[in-house]
């Protein structure tokens, strides 16, 4: 039986960091990134529906959804928040779901779920292990705003959108400390990965 581990952190933890490093020990991962960008393209339903829901103008002029655009209606306005995570989400998990099925049929022993809003999301049930990357309040602000030459107070903003990542190392089987370089992190994801048994 495959082992499903739940790959969460918050926003500029590291979680893409340590998600990469389970493609080099060749553990698939499905990012629900990735997903939610996929499930957002023109002809797919999420996308029609959040047209019909937000109007035209969360739109590009060649019709591909304007992230930024939405992101900025959402982010301050919970109940237009609420409304599009209501579209996105069951979209997401389904194709999440189906991917996984995929892989277990494959003979897959390890798969990773990699899912941001874990939490938030109360997805933890598709999950065996929640292991949460971890980084200090002051250390993810500096990497917000540097990853996306952001001020202060968006990226406050961003971060305070979520759970915070203190609260969620008390709910997660395995937490991995990335404060330091990312050879730490690795070894710290090989010695959890050999506790629970993958290797």
């Amino acid at each position: 039986m495959a082992l499903v581990i739940g790959l969460t952190g918050s926003i500029a933890s590291g979680k893409s960091t340590v998600s990469a490093m389970f493609h080099t020990l060749n553990i698939p991962v499905i990012d629900a990134d990735k997903i939610a960008r996929e499930v957002v393209e023109p002809n797919e339903k999420a996308y029609q529906e959040i047209v019909k829901e937000f109007g035209r103008e969360v739109l590009f002029p060649d019709n591909t959804l304007d992230r930024k655009k939405l992101g900025s209606i959402i982010f301050s306005n919970d109940e237009k928040r609420q409304r599009l995570n209501a579209i996105v989400h069951p979209a997401v998990r389904n194709r999440m779901l189906e991917q996984k099925e995929a892989l277990i049929v494959q003979g897959e022993n390890c798969i990773v779920m990699d899912i941001p809003l874990l939490f938030e999301s109360k997805l933890t049930h598709l999950v065996d292990k929640v292991l949460v990357v971890y980084v200090d309040e002051s250390v993810q602000l500096h990497r917000l705003m540097a990853r996306d030459e952001s001020r202060a107070e968006d990226a406050l903003e961003r971060i305070n959108s979520q759970i915070p990542v203190k609260e969620k190392t008390k709910l997660a089987n395995a937490v991995i400390d990335n404060n330091g370089t990312q050879d730490e992190s690795f070894e710290q994801l090989k010695e959890i990965l050999r506790e629970w048994n993958v290797f």
